[in-house]
């Protein structure tokens, strides 16, 4: 998986690439240790995301609670069908803002 991440102001625009699974989630977790205290938003560009595990929601998830706790919130963004499919199969369509 590759991790592209730009900061602007209280956002995080994290693009990933490839698969989100249980080999690749510690990558990202490792990623969002770096900016969840600095920033409110995290938006996830998910355009060029193949697939997303159990592992990879957990991920999420985490970043959500955290954001949470200081009024911010996760977007994903440019998901694909199965992706998406993933999201509302799993209830976190109800918890992510998925656009």
């Amino acid at each position: 998986m590759e991790i592209t991440k730009t900061i602007t102001d209280n956002t995080a625009n994290i693009a990933l690439t490839g698969r989100l699974d249980t080999l690749t989630s510690s990558d990202l977790e490792a990623e969002l240790e770096t900016v969840l205290d600095s920033v409110q938003f995290i938006v996830f560009d998910f355009k060029e995301l193949d697939y997303i595990s159990s592992a990879g929601l957990r991920v999420l998830l985490t970043a959500q609670k955290a954001l949470a706790k200081k009024g911010g919130h996760v977007t994903i963004a440019n998901c694909s069908p199965d992706v998406k499919e993933v999201f509302t199969i799993t209830g976190f369509a109800d918890i992510l803002e998925i656009l």
